[in-house]
């Protein structure tokens, strides 16, 4: 008997993974496959495996793909369970998920669960871990955080929006494997295209505003951190001596160096590209004020 949840994945050419990860969970009830047309064969492999697959097309700015699809699918289920297609889940999963979407007396609206991030074939046991995420929720109370409806550059699918859930929430036990980045050229890929969400909403985060309405007081930290850390000299150093030194990443071997030095490199962009929009900006906006002077006279 099929577990009552439906599963929300999005996706853009991702047939190297889904196989791996739809296969992870094949107890769910519902399998919803969220397609921004991809050119690899990845849909036809999500029907091979019994998703759904609903395509999306992004107009720019908000929503993104998955707001886009808690808003507007007709879930068959009253749980939404929200997996990313490098996203693998544990046999323990089904009994626990079991256990709370059949429990009528369930007293949480929303589920955290930590991933395990696999990074040059290795899992990081310290670096980057853990690492909770708000996935499994009743689908009427929970949507993604809006931090800016500017166009980020990143493109159609949430980066680092969390969930927030109008209810209490609790933590699984069970973990999932995330194998975010199977290759260097991967991880430099996707976190060019972060580095200019990180960019854009710096421009419109503040310190009063950051962690808001989080239920997870390890997320909100995280936030009052981060925007913290924009304020400070030397954030790439910093950013890798957090994951190196903090977070233990100097236990992961040559991978937990490697993982802090990119992430270093990353937060370097971050700088470089939020200090170039600020210039930009500035720029546009004195081109403004002499046209009006001009106009006046």
């Amino acid at each position: 008997m099929k577990v009552p949840v439906s599963v929300l994945m999005p996706i853009k050419n991702e047939a190297s993974n889904l196989q791996r990860s739809l296969a992870s969970v094949s107890w769910a009830g519902e399998i919803i496959v969220v397609d921004s047309q991809s050119t690899d064969g990845s849909a036809d492999i999500a029907k091979a495996h019994g998703a759904q697959v609903a395509q999306f097309h992004f107009n720019g700015t908000w929503p993104k793909k998955k707001n886009w699809a808690l808003e507007n699918l007709p879930f068959k289920h009253e749980w939404v369970f929200i997996l990313d297609a490098d996203e693998v889940m544990p046999p323990e999963a089904e009994p626990e998920f079991r256990g709370i979407t059949t429990n009528p007396d369930m007293a949480l609206d929303g589920w955290w669960i930590n991933r395990r991030f696999m990074f040059m074939g290795k899992w990081l046991k310290h670096a980057y871990y853990p690492n909770w995420n708000l996935r499994l929720f009743k689908h009427r109370i929970g949507r993604y955080e809006k931090l800016t409806e500017a166009d980020t550059a990143s493109g159609d699918n949430e980066v680092h929006e969390h969930v927030v859930v109008s209810g209490k929430t609790g933590q699984l036990k069970c973990e999932m494997d995330h194998y975010a980045f199977p290759s260097v050229d991967v991880f430099v890929e996707k976190h060019n295209r972060y580095s200019n969400w990180e960019a854009r909403v710096a421009l419109e985060r503040s310190l009063k505003e950051s962690g808001r309405s989080l239920q997870n007081q390890q997320v909100g930290l995280r936030r009052r951190l981060k925007s913290f850390s924009q304020i400070l000299p030397c954030r790439p150093l910093l950013r890798f001596l957090f994951i190196f030194l903090w977070q233990r990443g100097i236990l992961d071997g040559m991978e937990g160096y490697h993982f802090a030095r990119l992430h270093g490199m990353y937060e370097y962009l971050c700088v470089v590209k939020a200090l170039e929009l600020k210039r930009t900006n500035l720029t546009n906006h004195r081109q403004q004020q002499s046209e009006i002077v001009l106009k006046r006279n």
